[in-house]
């Protein structure tokens, strides 16, 4: 497992249980963060060590990502029940 992998599972994980659509977006989290890993390494065939591969589509990926994981956030900000969160305003 690469080190965007592991953020983003560890980061889905504190979510708790997912609900909707939100293990459908997860999934896809898990994909492009894989896809990200791959594409920031690649193995040397001579000696096995990972070596810095340039990929051009390496910032797209991480847009889609970025995107995938505040649509999983957005969801949940919709849930939160503040009862105290109105305290301010005189009505």
């Amino acid at each position: 497992m690469g080190s965007v992998e592991d953020a983003v599972r560890s980061d889905v994980e504190q979510l708790g249980d997912l609900v909707g659509v939100e293990p459908s977006l997860s999934e896809l989290a898990y994909t492009l963060a894989v896809r990200i890993d791959a594409a920031a390494t690649a193995q040397c065939e001579t000696c096995g060590e990972p070596v810095t591969q340039e990929d051009r589509l390496l910032p797209q990926l991480i847009r889609e990502l970025r995107q995938t994981l505040a649509q999983l956030l957005e969801g949940r900000a919709a849930d939160d029940d503040d009862d105290l969160g109105d305290l301010g305003s005189p009505d």
